[in-house]
């Protein structure tokens, strides 16, 4: 055998075993390590909840996941982080995907969406009687103060509708509270979901006000880019399936009974199903 067919022999074994490799999948990939790894957050109910003695996580994003981790019969890992690190943890390959997403132009630019899981709306927490019946344009006024969590959808909405307004950041949701709490900012911006939480849990903080017109995004998976399309094609179908037949609503409305809310607290317009 010449040197060239030598060559050519080395480099037909060497595409073969990437072919193998490439094959595989990035659902066989998953199988084959028996995880599927997700990225969660502290004290950010009712998406997630860590209990401190067990360290087990609670909330319907885990449930959520634990869904897809059953249908790929494999287990599910929850890697802790933030709001504002959940979308790196995908790009780097930390985790398989991330939750409770808002889909954004600038994120698209990172990773990979699904279709929606759920629409959320985006409300005002608030004490101040002023801030109730004002439309987003109203309060986009440097007279205004709000109180966001660094690198979380509401950051960005702040960003984008309230650009006039004074928009304190803070690494925590928790930091956001106290800063409306001890008058540092007139309201919290955040989700509805969590809103409603909010001011069941600290009543202080004040009422879930609804500023119009209703801002209703898609909560979506975000996946790495790298992932094939199967795997990006089987993520937008269990989204889409458990949207349309009810399972995300069922998931979202359990983590919210132990705040005693129920679709009854929901203001008129907003719906999970968008």
């Amino acid at each position: 055998m010449n040197f060239f067919a030598k060559i050519c022999g080395v480099a037909a074994v060497a595409l073969s075993l990437f072919t193998s490799a490439a094959s595989a999948g990035t659902i066989d990939d998953i199988r084959s390590r028996g995880v599927l790894r997700i990225p969660a957050i502290l004290n950010e109910v009712p998406y997630f909840n860590k209990d401190p003695r067990t360290g087990e996580w609670s909330g319907f994003v885990i449930d959520m996941a634990n869904d897809i981790a059953k249908t790929l019969d494999v287990k599910l890992e929850v890697v802790e982080s933030s709001w504002a690190n959940a979308i790196l943890d995908v790009q780097s390959g930390k985790v398989d995907m991330a939750f409770a997403v808002t889909a954004t132009p600038v994120r698209a630019l990172s990773v990979s969406f699904s279709d929606p899981t759920y629409y959320n709306s985006f409300v005002v927490v608030s004490a101040d009687d002023e801030l109730s019946g004002k439309s987003w344009n109203e309060l986009n006024d440097s007279k205004y103060t709000f109180a966001v969590d660094l690198g979380s959808a509401q950051d960005l909405m702040a960003t984008q509708f309230l650009p006039k307004a004074n928009i304190l950041r803070f690494k925590t949701r928790d930091e956001a509270i106290v800063a409306v709490t001890t008058g540092k900012a007139q309201g919290l911006i955040n989700t509805m979901l969590n809103g409603l939480v909010i001011s069941k849990k600290a009543p202080t903080v004040g009422s879930v006000k609804v500023p119009t017109p209703v801002l209703s995004t898609p909560s979506v998976i975000a996946v790495n880019y790298e992932a094939d399309e199967t795997f990006k094609s089987f993520v937008s179908a269990w989204a889409e399936y458990n949207r349309r037949i009810g399972n995300n609503q069922t998931w979202i409305m359990k983590s919210l009974e132990p705040f005693g809310i129920t679709l009854t607290d929901m203001p008129p317009g907003f719906g999970f199903g968008g």
